[in-house]
């Protein structure tokens, strides 16, 4: 069974919150770049009129509250 799109970003923004992390550590963010942003180039032209920053923030939720359990 495919993956619907919005499975498809939330996957995609997971994924994108944990290399923002490891970048954010190892300092290899350029500045001015919130998650928000780096999210967004990750995302591909043809998922990005199903995204959401309301899904952004509750997938950031999700795994920030299961990461700090």
């Amino acid at each position: 069974m495919p993956l619907t799109n919005k499975e498809k970003l939330i996957a995609i923004i997971s994924n994108g919150i944990a290399v923002y992390s490891l970048f954010q550590e190892r300092g290899n963010i350029p500045e001015n770049t919130t998650l928000f942003d780096f999210i967004l180039k990750a995302v591909p032209d043809s998922l990005k009129s199903d995204l959401a920053p309301e899904l952004i923030d509750e997938v950031f939720e999700y795994v920030s509250s299961t990461h700090s359990s």
